[in-house]
């Protein structure tokens, strides 16, 4: 399987929008007003769209599911953790760890799609449907819980407030209630989604700035280092001890070894912090997701 041809088209986007943001009229000015309309609008349908019509057999994958929950609260620990760390707590900005600690347990929702068929057919497509279905609410607040921390936020009022987690939490009560999507709105819909995700890289790239990467590069080797290396390790273990099956544990491996979120980079920026730094970090983790998804599925499984 050719892993850089599967990511080229997202690190090709934010590429895009570094140079075009650096070389163009279209500077942060304009690029700005792009970030707002993707984090209240675009990101948004796309989350309630994704969740809404993706069928949810929670019994039948009860063991994967478990086992996906279970990974998730292993990276968030992690990358909470980090500034209490006594190697790296006198080297880290504890408002940058706020702001990018989701960078080590976010994943590409549209890279999971694209490359679960390829792994196992609909079966694995199901599968990775049900864990981004079951896993993106709790990820999402794990998200926005320590931004709002470090601001002194209440975090309810936070979340209530948070477009793309108000659109997760409705789609999985569409979701779960059986309400069904017009099939007239579709094609709309997957409209409002592929634009969601080129431009949300877009922006990526153009508030990237890689001084900011150099600034803080004990956070920065510390989240990838979770995001591509451990979290796949522990998937590993995690397979064994749930004994899934071999589409399952594929699944699993599949999921643990993606590059983070392209809304990491927007979430950070709209509220507030150094998005510049969360968006190298985008940009490292889809390069890196070059290496991590053939440990995973190559020496692993």
């Amino acid at each position: 399987m050719n892993y850089a041809q599967l990511l080229f088209p997202d690190f090709s986007l934010i590429l895009c929008g570094y140079l075009v943001c650096k070389y163009t009229a279209l500077n942060r000015t304009v690029w700005e007003q792009v970030e707002s309309l993707v984090y209240f609008f675009l990101f948004p349908v796309l989350l309630f769209h994704s969740i809404a019509r993706t069928p949810l057999d929670l019994q039948a994958a009860s063991h994967l599911i478990m086992a996906g929950l279970l990974l998730g609260l292993v990276s968030i620990g992690l990358a909470y953790a980090l500034p209490k760390l006594p190697l790296l707590r006198k080297h880290m900005d504890t408002r940058l760890h706020a702001a990018s600690a989701q960078v080590a347990f976010r994943f590409n929702s549209f890279i999971a799609l694209a490359l679960a068929e390829r792994i196992a057919g609909p079966q694995a497509l199901l599968l990775i449907a049900v864990l981004i279905g079951v896993c993106v609410p709790v990820f999402n607040v794990a998200a926005v819980w320590p931004m709002a921390r470090h601001a002194q936020r209440h975090l309810g009022r936070e979340l209530i407030r948070n477009p793309l987690i108000l659109a997760t939490g409705l789609g999985l009560m569409a979701n779960l209630v059986g309400l069904q999507i017009p099939s007239w709105t579709e094609p709309t819909l997957q409209r409002i989604g592929a634009a969601s995700l080129a431009l949300g890289l877009m922006a990526a790239g153009a508030g990237m700035q890689f001084g900011h990467l150099m600034k803080a590069k004990s956070l920065a080797l510390s989240l990838l280092a979770i995001r591509h290396l451990i979290t796949p390790l522990v998937a590993w273990c995690l397979a064994r001890v749930f004994e899934l099956d071999t589409t399952q544990a594929s699944v699993l491996l599949a999921f643990s070894a993606l590059p983070t979120a392209s809304s990491a980079y927007v979430l950070a920026a709209r509220m507030g912090y150094n998005g510049a730094f969360v968006a190298g970090l985008v940009t490292l983790s889809t390069i890196l997701g070059m290496l991590s998804l053939p440990f995973a599925l190559g020496v692993l499984r």
